[in-house]
């Protein structure tokens, strides 16, 4: 059975759900939005959008953060019946224009995560950009593999059984450091994983929550408990390899 749905996670993003929601529906997907406790404004939005077929709305009282709204996404997804899940930002970065190359892929490949990996243009900014890399390091050390293109990119297609099952039974970040630590985690356990180029674009006016000092801290946590995490794994990772 293949049948996919998109999870939003939303945080103060009034001005640029609705476009996102309306490209969805007309890709046929239907729309699991997390309000991770928005404003007002937003709130409101949200509330008016959940009015429509297939949109479906989570709400938290208090702010838990991207990771945790996507994660209470997947759980609402799997109990409405879906079987896979694309996560998308609710600010407008992803090219949405790819959703139906993504849903093909995941269609013929049910079984695996379909990742996209970001073809940026000229309004990424360069700090941001150049962090990237120093997480790409990690995460390769993390996983003793290039396999993980690009572990921060949010524009994914989950299989909700091998997900559900993982952040079931461990500890996943809940902010920002949770599309690079369920990533890793898959990959662990062996998930399989397919590579789709999508272009991310970075809107002038955009809203970005990433907290500069806090989220580094949070992200820095992360690759220090993946890399204790991967000691554990290597014999287990290097005989998986050598047996491929």
């Amino acid at each position: 059975m293949h049948n996919p749905c998109a999870i939003i996670p939303v945080y103060n993003h009034e001005t640029t759900v609705p476009a996102v929601v309306e490209a969805l529906l007309a890709n046929g997907l239907p729309c699991l939005l997390v309000d991770d406790a928005s404003s007002p404004a937003c709130a409101a939005v949200l509330e008016q959008l959940a009015r429509r077929e297939q949109v479906f709305l989570v709400k938290f009282a208090v702010n838990q953060g991207k990771g945790a709204a996507v994660m209470a996404g997947f759980r609402e997804a799997s109990r409405l019946g879906f079987s896979h899940a694309l996560q998308v930002d609710a600010d407008g970065q992803h090219d949405l224009h790819d959703i139906k190359t993504f849903i093909e892929a995941s269609r013929t490949h049910p079984q695996a995560l379909i990742c996209g990996y970001p073809l940026y243009d000229a309004s990424v900014p360069k700090g941001r950009l150049y962090a990237r890399y120093l997480t790409h390091f990690w995460v390769w050390v993390n996983t003793l593999s290039f396999q993980i293109i690009d572990s921060m990119c949010g524009f994914r297609i989950y299989p909700l059984p091998p997900t559900l099952a993982l952040i079931n039974s461990v500890k996943i970040g809940k902010r920002m450091d949770f599309d690079s630590d369920i990533i890793v985690r898959l990959a662990w356990r062996n998930q399989p994983m397919r590579w789709l180029q999508t272009r991310v674009h970075y809107p002038q006016d955009g809203i970005s929550h990433f907290r500069l000092f806090h989220d580094n801290v949070l992200i820095t946590s992360m690759h220090t408990r993946l890399f204790f995490g991967m000691l554990l794994r290597a014999p287990m990772i290097l005989w998986r390899r050598w047996q491929a």
